[in-house]
C-alpha cells in the first residue's frame, strides 16, 4: 500500500534522562543540557502528536545515557516490534529494557537472535523494501540474521555499504515518500538509492539529511534553511524542529522515536 512507511498511528518515545550527559559521541563538542534536552523533545512529542498519531512517552531510563535515542535497539514492521541488537556496548542493555514496553504498546515482539549486531538508525525502510547500512553499529551477521524476519513480514531486504565516515545509515537519509529520498551528495553517489527519486542536501547542510516523514509532514532540524525550502518547492509540507541538545550525543530526529501503525 502506497504511503505506508510513513504513514502511523503510533510512535514511542522516551523522556531524555539526566545521565545523558555521558551520552556516546564520535566529536566531542560538550555535554548537553538535561533540562534543554528535555525541553527540545516536548516539542519534538508534540509536534508529532499534531499530526494525528498516538504518541507514547516512555519515562526516562538513568542506566542507560543513550536511551532517548530509542529508534535504535528496535524496529517496528507491520506493528510487530523486532527487538534488535545495538552494536555499542554501553547500549547492548537497552533493548532488554525497553522489550516490556515493546509488549505492551506493539501487536507483538520478535527477538533478533543474533552473535552480531544491528542499529535501527541504519533501517530505512520504504514501502517495498527494507534497507540495511552496514556501519560501525552494524555488521552482516546481524544483518543476515534481521533478513527472515524482515523478510516473513512480507518486506525485501537489501544490504548497503555506509561509507566509513557516516556513523549511521540514516545519519545521511531519509525517506520523503515511496519514491523519494533525502539523502548527502555523498550518500548518494554511493548508488543505494537506485529506484527512487534522490532530493541532495546543499553544501554545508548534510546534518538535514536525518529528516522524518511523519504523516502529512516533514520534519527537518532547525538551522538548515536552504533545505527546508528546497523540501517546500518541492511540495513537502516542512516544519523545523530544534535539535540542538541531541546533536552533541550524535542525535537526530529519527532516532527519538519508534513510529508504526496498528490496525
Amino acid at each position: 500500500m502506497s504511503g505506508q512507511s510513513y504513514t502511523f498511528s503510533h510512535a514511542l518515545c522516551r523522556t531524555p534522562s539526566q545521565s545523558v550527559v555521558a551520552g556516546l559521541r564520535a566529536e566531542d563538542r560538550g555535554n548537553p543540557r538535561a533540562d534543554l534536552f528535555r525541553a527540545e523533545h516536548a516539542a519534538y512529542v508534540a509536534a508529532l502528536s499534531a499530526t494525528g498519531a498516538r504518541v507514547t512517552v516512555l519515562p526516562p531510563s538513568e542506566a542507560f545515557p543513550d536511551s532517548v535515542f530509542i529508534e535504535d535497539p528496535a524496529l517496528v514492521l507491520c506493528g510487530q516490534a523486532i527487538v534488535l541488537r545495538p552494536g555499542a556496548a554501553s547500549r547492548l542493555g537497552e533493548a532488554a529494557d525497553l522489550r516490556g514496553d515493546l509488549q505492551r504498546y506493539c501487536a507483538g515482539v520478535i527477538d533478533l537472535r543474533t552473535d552480531g549486531y544491528v542499529d535501527g538508525g541504519d533501517i530505512l525502510c520504504s514501502d517495498h523494501e527494507v534497507m540495511i547500512g552496514l556501519s560501525a553499529r552494524t555488521n552482516a551477521a546481524g544483518a543476515a540474521d534481521l533478513r527472515p524476519i524482515v523478510e516473513a513480514l512480507g518486506y525485501a531486504m537489501r544490504i548497503v555499504e555506509t561509507p566509513p565516515e557516516i556513523l549511521h545509515f540514516k545519519t545521511e537519509s531519509s525517506l520523503l515518500d515511496s519514491e523519494t529520498i533525502l539523502a548527502t551528495p555523498a550518500l548518494a553517489r554511493s548508488g543505494c538509492f537506485a529506484g527512487y527519486r534522490v532530493i541532495e542536501t546543499p553544501a554545508g547542510e548534510q546534518a538535514a539529511a536525518n529528516a522524518i516523514r511523519f504523516n502529512d509532514t516533514v520534519f527537518v532540524s532547525a538551522g538548515f534553511d536552504r533545505t527546508a525550502e528546497a523540501l517546500d518547492r518541492a511540495g513537502y509540507k516542512v516544519v523545523t524542529l530544534s535539535t540542538t541538545q541531541a546533536a552533541l550525543v550524535d542525535g537526530g530526529l529519527s532516532c527519538m522515536s519508534l513510529r508504526y501503525s496498528l490496525a
